[in-house]
């Protein structure tokens, strides 16, 4: 017996009429909303109906999440991006405004992935994904929590190289270049980009695109 369908069961038995509480606001496929009904015929029918109810919002075909209207708990953006297209990490403009480093509001949610660059759109918005080598993937990542979920975002020097190496262009030679770049194109904290790592540069500089451009950057974090 599944960990869901045993919970499922469990609610029956204490009176709880809507299994989709144990859910919360994490994204989930159509099998496993299924699953939770197992006394139900037609379980695929139920997860249509349930959309149909508003109760359930679509984010892709096969993939889930409980409308907050009816849950009551936010949906975290970012938790939806990893699981939208897997595998992948919050990067770029969005990650540099979750961290506080450009004062822009974002209106879609960039990620990079190791799979063909792709987009989409839902009821929640704008999702994009950027192809990047297998080898650069890993580096500068980490794991941020909005209300007991958790995501895969880059670190902010992550996010700037992701952001630099994807954007057509953008080839800094000289330290003055990197800082109009920065200052008068993405807005940046520049205060807050001199406490910044510079060992992660160097591992993107050494593995990424746009080698030269990422260690004039380095520069500007020199005392």
């Amino acid at each position: 017996m599944s960990f869901l369908i045993f919970y499922s069961e469990f609610y029956y038995l204490c009176g709880v009429k809507d299994v989709l509480d144990i859910l919360g606001s994490v994204p989930v496929t159509k099998e496993t909303i299924a699953s939770l009904y197992p006394d139900v015929s037609g379980a695929n029918q139920k997860v249509s109906a349930l959309e149909r109810s508003g109760r359930l919002l679509r984010l892709k075909k096969g993939l889930y999440v409980v409308n907050p209207e009816w849950s009551g708990r936010r949906i975290c953006t970012e938790l939806v991006a990893n699981h939208l297209y897997t595998p992948s990490y919050v990067s770029m403009h969005t990650a540099l405004r979750w961290y506080g480093l450009i004062p822009e509001r974002v209106s879609l949610v960039q990620s990079m992935t190791i799979k063909h660059s792709r987009k989409f759109e839902n009821s929640l918005g704008s999702f994009t994904y950027t192809c990047v080598d297998r080898d650069y993937f890993p580096i500068g990542l980490r794991q941020e929590e909005v209300e007991g979920m958790f995501f895969v975002i880059a670190s902010p020097e992550k996010a700037l190289c992701d952001l630099i190496c994807s954007t057509a262009g953008v080839n800094l030679r000289y330290k003055k270049e990197a800082e109009t770049f920065l200052e008068q194109d993405l807005r940046l904290d520049m205060d807050a980009l001199r406490h910044l790592d510079a060992s992660i540069f160097q591992q993107c500089a050494a593995a990424g695109k746009k080698t030269q451009t990422i260690m004039t950057l380095l520069k500007l974090l020199e005392p």
